[in-house]
């Protein structure tokens, strides 16, 4: 539930950095790829390079200031919010050179949904072969507006996807469509038999859970565990941790009010929906989300990240229960869009208006 921080953390330049209240940590903030035109995904990658996404529709590759885009990308809808959005590299990149992207798809008679696709990097980086959708929401909409997205692998090779509730708020309770879920598929695009709705007439087969409204950020936890960021309205964002076939609420209980004021639904709880483990009120406009390993940072194991679009800086959310004990604010963590762990454990976000890729590690 809703914590207040600790302690509010400014720094100023990219050297060597106090990070804690109690001087525990100095790190350092590096630019890895500048020039970037709206970046919203990225994937270091164990050769010392970088996968990005634009939302215009580019897949960048970047080693060394060495800068390529990466043909074979799948056609996209540039709609409001939506484009070229996440990228997650397979769990068995480094044989297979398989990654998926999530993006939003033009659909038949118009409008666009949030769409799932694999492909494999070429040896040279220069190409996406064997593109292949593996899911599209069905009934996507003309508006610009909540298409989440990020896309996760779990231990199992099952692929989560979160999708928003496309701005069409009673969508998030239907099961009928997949507005307002995370939804969970196999690596083929089939849908897994263990999933909580198989079977059941008039639900979508691919639903995991439901009642979100906009998951922007997702990532897996040491035990396996599935966590998203989502945006509330004016209030209410959320930080929940994923139980299968649970229903999260939206819009019938939020911590949150309408933009108008006005209250939303019936209040914030009621049985049979989900609380979530942390709020902001007010809202930060919660974007990607990270559970750290530790690998570089041991004392940050197992605490959550997730960056603001709408206060720049990185929340730092730790216990249990979970609350906000650190605001990193810098001059690098304006809109923060994504944030990930690279492979040597070396914390990797993106300065959206800057157009930078940042990357942040112990000092030496």
């Amino acid at each position: 539930m809703k914590k207040l921080p600790n302690f509010l953390l400014f720094l100023t330049t990219s050297a060597m950095l106090p990070f804690s209240a109690n001087a525990e940590l100095s790190v350092r903030i590096d630019p890895v790829v500048t020039g970037l035109d709206a970046p919203w995904a990225i994937a270091p990658l164990a050769d010392g390079g970088v996968l990005i996404t634009q939302k215009g529709g580019q897949l960048i590759y970047d080693r060394g200031g060495q800068r390529t885009e990466v043909a074979g990308v799948p056609e996209v809808a540039l709609d409001g919010q939506g484009g070229l959005l996440d990228l997650t590299l397979a769990q068995d990149f480094d044989r297979s050179r398989v990654l998926f992207l999530t993006y939003a798809k033009p659909q038949t008679g118009g409008g666009s949904g949030t769409a799932l696709a694999s492909a494999r990097l070429s040896d040279d980086g220069t190409k996406l072969e064997n593109v292949t959708l593996l899911f599209e929401m069905a009934a996507g909409s003309s508006g610009g507006r909540h298409f989440g997205s990020r896309v996760v692998e779990a231990p199992d090779g099952t692929l989560f996807v979160t999708i928003g509730e496309r701005g069409d708020r009673p969508a998030a309770q239907d099961q009928s469509r997949h507005n307002g879920t995370v939804v969970r598929v196999n690596r083929d695009g089939s849908v897994p038999q263990d999933n909580p709705f198989v079977g059941r007439s008039g639900v979508q087969p691919e639903i995991w859970s439901y009642g979100h409204r906009n998951p922007q950020g997702a990532g897996l936890d040491g035990a396996g565990h599935l966590w998203v960021s989502e945006h509330g309205a004016k209030g209410g964002d959320e930080v929940n941790r994923i139980i299968k076939g649970a229903n999260y609420g939206w819009p019938v209980i939020s911590y949150g009010r309408h933009y108008s004021g006005a209250k939303i639904g019936e209040g914030t709880a009621k049985d049979g929906m989900e609380q979530p483990e942390f709020y902001w009120d007010p809202s930060i406009a919660p974007s990607g989300l990270l559970v750290y390993s530790g690998a570089l940072f041991p004392e940050w194991a197992g605490d959550i990240f997730v960056g603001s679009l709408k206060f720049d800086y990185i929340s730092r959310l730790s216990g249990d229960p979970l609350q906000e004990v650190a605001q990193i604010k810098t001059n690098e963590t304006t809109r923060v869009r994504d944030i990930v762990e690279g492979p040597n454990g070396a914390i990797w976000f993106i300065s959206e208006p800057q157009g930078t890729v940042y990357r942040m590690t112990p000092a030496e």
